[in-house]
């Protein structure tokens, strides 16, 4: 099954309130594994950045001043979408947001299916932080490179966290490691570079046969599948 991790930085909490997207991040699941196809965009806000949300992102006015607008790329955007299911971290916020921006470009609303890890993880563990950080710290996700949110680098570590709220690699009992790999002699090797042996033939031999039916008649009296 095809998803889409989708995270977005803004100058704001409220969209409503005439704050803007300034950067969208998304990130091609198959199964619920990255894929490496991703789609990120920043954009200019077409206003100013306040200094507490600079902070969060460090994306400034300067650098988003020659940024494209979100209608020069959001059919980019959309195209990445498709109409596959979308994996957000407190979707109610990211949503939000892009629906306002595409309301603003004349464009309808998303109509995509969606999950909130939030939930996912407050169901899962309940009573206990579900922040992407305290997420990351529970599932041993290294995110020590997250100096500042980022929308693209917030959608990978997302992606990692899905996976572990989703089963995790735990999920195929670590089968998907010992998955053969073809080699140039025609054999195969596992993933830590052991050959894989063949099967081992099971069919009894003829002499096999007739020792197994010396066995019976002298041990097995009147059986039931000798009878006609």
């Amino acid at each position: 099954m095809r998803e889409i991790v989708v995270d977005t930085e803004t100058t704001g909490l409220d969209p409503a309130g005439g704050h803007r997207i300034v950067e969208v991040g998304c990130l091609e699941l198959i199964d619920t594994v990255a894929t490496g196809a991703t789609f990120q965009a920043y954009f200019n806000p077409e206003r100013p950045v306040p200094s507490g949300a600079e902070q969060v992102h460090g994306l400034s006015d300067a650098f988003l001043a020659d940024k494209p607008l979100f209608a020069d790329r959001v059919e980019e955007m959309l195209a990445f979408l498709g109409d596959s299911r979308l994996v957000i971290h407190n979707a109610q916020f990211d949503l939000g947001f892009l629906n306002a921006e595409l309301e603003r470009v004349g464009r309808p609303r998303l109509e995509n299916g969606w999950v909130d890890t939030v939930s996912l993880a407050r169901r899962k563990f309940p009573g206990q932080r579900a922040s992407l950080d305290a997420l990351c710290e529970r599932f041993g996700i290294d995110n020590s490179h997250r100096t500042r949110h980022g929308a693209l680098l917030d959608a990978e570590l997302l992606a990692e966290v899905y996976l572990e709220l989703s089963g995790g690699r735990q999920r195929d009992l670590g089968l998907a490691a010992a998955v053969a790999a073809p080699v140039e002699s025609g054999g195969a090797i596992t993933a830590d570079g052991r050959p894989v042996r063949p099967a081992r033939p099971h069919a009894a031999s003829a002499e096999e046969l007739e020792r197994h039916a010396e066995f019976i008649a002298k041990k097995v009296s009147n059986a039931l599948w000798l009878r006609e």
